[in-house]
């Protein structure tokens, strides 16, 4: 029997590859006609890791006792060095042999945990808009994505007492995500401190992904789900050092939280992958308990080129706020521009400058687009001068 003639799995049959596999196979076609293509579309750090991480993981793999199967759990040191930065940082207590799990990438973590938790038919609880993997791995596991709407006049913060009895009955998690993706909005510790008195009420696992929160501009300091009394009785965080430390290659991240939850994802995790390599876990554990100076200088960086970005943005009628943390601008097409995706297409096969269409992230980015801070200041100005000039004749 001709392999066209099995029928794939139903999880799948209705999910579409992940929405930035299209955009960027027709980026790579452009490129390979030799189209200058400035990509702003994907969150992909531009800058290495300064050089004791280098120097850590280049020491770690000249160990030839570094070379096997590393465990699933994440090394003693990996999860020590994890507990050391939240106690750093955040002033969070956490038992490294528990409440902390090495993760390949945090985008993994939050894909598996929908495995441990989620059943066919039931709820998940996602923002709108939002990364899209929170409603991608809903899907798979068989869950049903309920979308929380973020708008503008609130903060970028969800409502939760407007979701319906029904959906909070049905819910088993709910996504949340700060300084936000793609809005760039942060959240206080009192929303925070309702977000976790609505999942204990309910009996909802409370996931708050929370990559850039050391990625954030004008003194403003990202708090954690965790710093929150009684967080871990109901909530998980999940983390990344792509982000904060450039190691967005290398695929690392951890989950803190609630002990139950990280053994039901382990139970996930140990059935699927062989953890990660343990160079890339000694380089890791010098990123988080290093010194974190350089932090600071790096967000500069990032900042200026936001400031150009949102100069422009306004300059030419596209309207947004200034993000306070992340990689991301989230600004509202032209006047009389109704079609996020069209315009990208535009944009892109116009003037080879790559944003991410707004629905990409969900409904409520229907009238937006989202634009990475990634490439060089020069490269921003760059694809601003084009940005100019596409909108003028529009």
């Amino acid at each position: 029997m001709p392999l066209t003639a099995v029928r794939t799995a139903q999880r799948i049959a209705n999910l579409p590859p992940h929405p930035f596999v299209a955009l960027g196979r027709r980026i790579g076609e452009l490129q390979a006609r030799g189209v200058d293509v400035v990509r702003m579309d994907a969150g992909s750090p531009d800058l290495p890791p300064p050089a004791f991480i280098l120097d850590a993981l280049e020491g770690s793999a000249r160990n030839p006792a570094h070379h096997g199967y590393p465990g699933y759990f994440g090394t003693p040191e990996f999860r020590n060095a994890v507990a050391h930065y939240y106690q750093k940082r955040f002033g969070v207590q956490l038992d490294p042999a528990t409440e902390v799990l090495l993760l390949i990438g945090s985008k993994e973590g939050i894909a598996n945990i929908h495995f441990a938790f989620v059943d066919s038919g039931d709820v998940v609880l996602v923002t709108d808009p939002g990364y899209p993997n929170y409603s991608l791995g809903t899907r798979l596991a068989g869950g049903v994505p309920y979308a929380l709407p973020l708008r503008r006049e609130r903060g970028w913060l969800p409502d939760l007492s407007t979701i319906p009895k029904e959906m909070v009955q049905r819910a088993k998690l709910m996504w949340l995500n700060y300084p936000n993706n793609p809005t760039g909005a942060g959240a206080s510790l009192e929303f925070f401190e309702k977000a976790v008195v609505f999942a204990r009420e309910h009996g909802v696992l409370l996931c708050h992904d929370n990559p850039y929160c050391d990625l954030t501009f004008d003194g403003y300091v990202a708090p954690s789900i965790m710093q929150v009394e009684g967080a871990k009785d109901i909530a998980l965080e999940f983390n990344s050092l792509s982000k904060t430390y450039n190691m967005a290659g290398w695929r690392i991240g951890m989950v803190v939280g609630n002990a139950l939850a990280i053994k039901a994802l382990m139970v996930v995790k140990s059935n699927v992958d062989a953890g990660v390599f343990r160079p890339i876990q000694d380089a890791a554990v010098a990123a988080l308990t290093g010194d974190q100076g350089w932090l600071a200088e790096r967000n500069a960086v990032y900042q200026a080129r936001r400031d150009l970005i949102w100069e422009t943005l306004q300059d030419v009628g596209m309207e947004t706020a200034k993000p306070v943390g992340g990689l991301y601008l989230w600004a509202r097409l032209p006047p009389g521009v109704t079609s996020s995706a069209e315009f990208c297409v535009e944009l892109l096969e116009k003037t080879g400058v790559a944003f991410a269409p707004g629905l990409l992230h969900g409904e409520q980015g229907r009238d937006y687009v989202r634009i990475a801070m990634v490439p060089s200041l020069e490269r921003c100005r760059e694809a601003m001068a084009r940005l100019r000039q596409f909108v003028k004749g529009i």
